[in-house]
């Protein structure tokens, strides 16, 4: 997409298909004179060249394309999409992207921000263009709904939906993820000390980390019931190895110049490890705290789909599954990436802070 102002062949198509549609929409009244207005706007603005242009005119390109996709959200729901404007903001869309991304980049909090502006715009496209396929399509709610109407399933269910966040994120998820976490963090030093345990028992919890969840998750349901601890032995299966793994590799990353260096001052195992061992492996503990806090709540909601009380994530998606509620489905699965999203944002937070001076956190 950054390239297409230099290759001009596909945004003139998108140009005369959208001009073609923009003509039919236009006799309708006022929503669609706005609509040619605006789509023109999109078209002229994104064919500009990026490199020559500033914020001001990323904003109105933003503004044009704002502007136009509501005004063809009731041609959508007649049943008369304008095929050739959705292509046209898709493309104004794309060199809205292009251009943000060729912005300079700003200092500080504004750099931040900055960097979160291109992935928002996509995003929102893409939540737009699903909404204009659902509507313009007629698909089915038990198909898939549109995400207008998962939002406001969501304002409906809040308390329901907060609810089951407890049960599953923070009992199950965090909890399982804590124990996980710890118990790989103990066993790697004792891996690390040991070459009987590093050639005996790692090749076999590498094939016990390989074992199904499916085949798993019952298992644990029946050893610790049908409450959140069994969702937290789930949990910790499955993140301790992928943890224990990490963690171990990261202790053995330094070389052997800087450990005979450590010799020289005649410093202890622990000494060491404090010093040297541990800080070099940082970048591979968080490594695996990234994934592992993926895999946690993965874990703790298909573990409720083997039993669980009548609350939880997954609970609540095996159910109104049956009951063909797709928008409930689908409220839980956004809540639940939500949170998945902002857990791994804490954690890379924390990883830029810890590993500032490892050349990965560099340049952002």
């Amino acid at each position: 997409m950054t390239r297409l102002h230099e290759t001009g062949g596909v945004q003139w198509a998108g140009m005369a298909l959208a001009f073609r549609a923009a003509v039919g929409l236009g006799g309708t009244g006022d929503l669609g004179v706005t609509t040619v207005l605006l789509l023109l706007a999109v078209v002229l603005l994104g064919l500009l060249p990026p490199a020559r242009k500033g914020w001001a005119w990323s904003l109105a390109i933003a503004a044009a394309l704002a502007g136009a996709g509501q005004a063809l959200l009731p041609f959508a729901a007649s049943h008369l999409p304008g095929w050739g404007v959705v292509i046209a903001i898709w493309l104004g869309a794309g060199m809205l992207v292009a251009q943000l991304a060729e912005r300079p980049r700003l200092s500080g909090v504004l750099g931040r921000l900055q960097g979160l502006l291109a992935p928002l715009v996509v995003g929102a496209t893409l939540l737009w263009l699903w909404e204009v396929t659902v509507r313009a399509l007629d698909v089915p709610r038990v198909i898939l709904p549109a995400p207008s109407l998962i939002w406001e399933r969501i304002l409906r269910s809040t308390d329901v939906l907060w609810v089951d966040f407890v049960q599953t994120f923070v009992k199950g998820a965090l909890s399982g993820y804590a124990i996980g976490v710890g118990a790989a963090l103990v066993f790697a030093l004792l891996v690390d000390r040991s070459d009987f345990l590093r050639r005996g028992l790692l090749p076999v919890g590498n094939f016990l980390a390989a074992l199904p969840i499916i085949g798993t998750a019952p298992i644990m349901v029946m050893w610790f019931g049908f409450d959140w601890p069994s969702k937290a032995a789930v949990v910790v299966a499955m993140v301790f190895f992928p943890m224990l793994v990490n963690t171990v590799q990261g202790l053995a990353a330094t070389d052997a110049m800087q450990r005979d260096l450590m010799r020289t001052y005649s410093a202890s195992w622990g000494q060491s490890l404090l010093k040297l061992r541990l800080p070099a492996a940082m970048p591979f503990i968080f490594n695996g705290l990234k994934i592992s806090s993926t895999l946690a709540l993965i874990g703790a909601i298909v573990a409720e789909f083997f039993g669980s009380p009548t609350r939880g994530m997954g609970f609540r998606i095996s159910t109104e599954v049956g009951r063909l509620q797709l928008d409930m489905v689908w409220a839980e699965i956004a809540v639940a990436a939500l949170a998945g999203s902002l857990f791994y944002g804490v954690i890379a937070l924390a990883e830029r802070g810890v590993t500032f001076w490892h050349p990965s956190q560099r340049g952002r």
